[in-house]
């Protein structure tokens, strides 16, 4: 199996602890690419943000998916998810559809413990898209400005802790996801310290898309989720173009 996971911020370090724990995770003889965002924003916090990622990640996902089984979309909050699954032949999650359905899977109610408070408006809106919005407990947020995006678990590992407990204790939740790329592999370690189960978005992607290469579901070619229809375009580049152009999948 080969999975392409894609940054769809211009973080290296951010790539470099997806990759880590992407590898971690992967079933034996499963091979992992990361491909950062050739343009964008150093992390992504709000809604604009995510326009910009998602339109970053269609540019990489149209140039590389053809050498892939699966592509992830390796932020929090999913960005370009839903059109992507439209336009790629392979099967294609996200950090918080993979974390979510993992989280649903071992409690009834779960909190997400997130980067910053900005993100948490963003967050909500993509949990009830997801519709599991019924089952969120709580998002909880670092309340100060990020020096290193790719060592938030260091400058910020306790107080990730902290607002974890507090999910726990004040909010009622049965499972913490723990939210974003920035906090990849970080579960690891938090599993003998919190009280119930921890939850990273990158391992429960690579799973849950190797399952799905496994199954073979095929792609769809009616209703809502078939390849966009073959039109007129300006302006875009050669790799969305051929995709465009492209339904050898239909």
């Amino acid at each position: 199996m080969n999975i392409l996971l894609i940054n769809p911020n211009t973080s290296d370090s951010v790539s470099d602890l997806i990759r880590a724990e992407a590898e971690r995770s992967a079933a034996q003889g499963t091979q992992i690419e990361v491909i950062t965002a050739p343009f964008g924003v150093a992390y992504i916090e709000t809604r604009f943000e995510a326009l910009i990622g998602a339109y970053a990640a269609a540019e990489v996902a149209a140039k590389h998916h053809e050498r892939f089984d699966a592509v992830i979309v390796a932020a929090f909050g999913d960005p370009g998810l839903a059109g992507l699954r439209e336009a790629l032949p392979c099967p294609v999650t996200g950090l918080t559809e993979a974390a979510l359905a993992s989280a649903s899977l071992l409690g009834q109610r779960f909190s997400i413990v997130a980067i910053s408070q900005r993100i948490r408006a963003w967050y909500r809106e993509t949990v009830q898209h997801i519709g599991l919005d019924g089952r969120l407990a709580s998002i909880r947020g670092l309340d100060e400005p990020l020096a290193d995006i790719g060592n938030v678990q260091g400058n910020q590992g306790e107080r990730l802790i902290a607002l974890a407990e507090r999910c726990v204790d004040e909010d009622g939740a049965d499972v913490i996801v723990l939210a974003g790329a920035p906090l990849a592999g970080l579960a690891r370690c938090l599993r003998g310290r919190l009280p119930v189960p921890v939850v990273d978005g990158v391992s429960s992607a690579v799973r849950h898309v190797e399952s799905l290469i496994a199954l073979q579901p095929g792609k769809a070619v009616r209703g809502s989720f078939a390849p966009p229809p073959v039109k007129a375009n300006q302006g875009l580049s050669p790799a969305l173009e051929r995709l465009l152009a492209s339904r050898r999948h239909v």
